[in-house]
């Protein structure tokens, strides 16, 4: 038997995510990334969208930039405050701020989440300044496992569940209603129309680093392995999807 706490904290993390709680080689990788696709537009006003517990907020704000975290869970909101003061508890598709605030914004595995993915596209858009740049991590369709778990018979489950994103969708979607799993394609629909142009778009291997705890040499040799695949087509079997948008001065004729 479960306490109530627990299934608390199981549904939240269904509805939610789970947030980064401990920086690990995973973490820092994908910092490097997203400071690579920043470049100096991380010295000027960031955004993190959906920050969890401030830790990509911390690590962002030791580059110079001025960095704000927003957070649609209040509990996790006052967790971030203790990392940063600049935390705003809100929602994805109405975000606080005028327009063209942002030389950055980083979106870490969150609008698999939210209540309306088109809409919080929208207001990334809305926000980043000419020339500004959106970085975006999100569940991949291909990746032989959903991440989130699974609802089954009325119950969540979770863990890493085998090919359930293999299923037809509508099957897929019942058995995992609470997040969604995107293809490329479906990514491209929630910019169309939109003021932007596509830096990078390509898709990533995990670290692995709880395999790595457990089975130390295996785990390193398959960490190599599969991010080295991220070179071939085969990365189409990656975990996420990672994107870099630019925000245009003027909307494409």
């Amino acid at each position: 038997m479960i306490s109530t706490e627990q299934e608390r904290n199981l549904d939240k993390a269904a509805q939610c995510g789970e947030p980064s709680y401990v920086w690990r080689v995973g973490q820092e990788r994908r910092l490097q990334m997203i400071l690579t696709a920043a470049s100096e537009r991380v010295r000027g006003r960031v955004l993190e969208n959906g920050c969890g517990i401030g830790v990509y907020v911390q690590r962002l704000a030791a580059h110079g930039g001025q960095v704000v975290g927003l957070e649609y869970d209040l509990e996790r909101a006052r967790q971030a405050r203790q990392l940063s003061a600049s935390i705003t508890n809100a929602a994805g598709e109405a975000l606080p701020f005028e327009n063209d605030s942002f030389d950055l914004i980083l979106s870490h595995e969150v609008l698999e989440h939210v209540q309306d993915d088109r809409q919080a596209i929208q207001e990334m858009v809305r926000v980043l300044r000419p020339g500004g740049r959106a970085v975006i991590f999100v569940p991949n369709r291909g990746y032989p496992f959903e991440t989130h778990g699974i609802y089954w018979r009325g119950s969540y489950r979770f863990g890493n569940i085998p090919l359930v994103n293999y299923l037809p969708r509508r099957l897929r979607n019942r058995l995992a209603p609470h997040v969604r799993v995107y293809s490329a394609r479906d990514l491209e629909r929630l910019f169309e129309g939109l003021p932007v142009v596509y830096i990078k778009r390509t898709i990533i291997f995990g670290a692995y680093d709880n395999i790595i705890a457990r089975f130390p040499t295996a785990g390193k040799l398959l960490r190599a392995v599969l991010q080295w695949l991220e070179r071939t087509p085969l990365k189409i079997f990656g975990l996420s999807h990672f994107w870099i948008i630019e925000k245009q001065a003027f909307p494409q004729k």
